[in-house]
């Protein structure tokens, strides 16, 4: 009997590395624009959880304060945003992670 080998000899064998996610929970991000879609507002969500990758893109949920839904996001498709205490997007880190309690200063 003969057999036969699947393996191309002179392939190489790639190792997957696990991704990381970027963002961390409660980290405010924007939508990135784009070419496609005009943007009326520049709107602050707030990373609710972090998803499995889906393909090769880490996948996040974010919420807005001015939303009553979530979405999901690619990491792709979100920017950095530093935001200070006094804006809008302080009362959603506060309701959805507290104020602190638990945590050593």
């Amino acid at each position: 009997m003969i057999s036969i080998r699947s393996e191309r000899p002179n392939s190489r064998l790639t190792r997957r590395e696990t991704a990381t996610h970027r963002y961390s929970l409660g980290q405010s991000v924007r939508l990135k624009r784009s070419f496609n879609t005009v943007q009326e507002s520049r709107e602050i969500y707030q990373i609710t959880a972090r998803l499995p990758p889906r393909g090769d893109s880490l996948q996040y949920r974010i919420r807005s304060e001015a939303e009553r839904h979530e979405r999901m996001a690619t990491e792709d498709s979100l920017e950095p945003v530093h935001v200070s205490r006094n804006d809008e997007g302080a009362a959603l880190l506060e309701r959805t992670f507290g104020d602190g309690q638990g945590t050593k200063a």
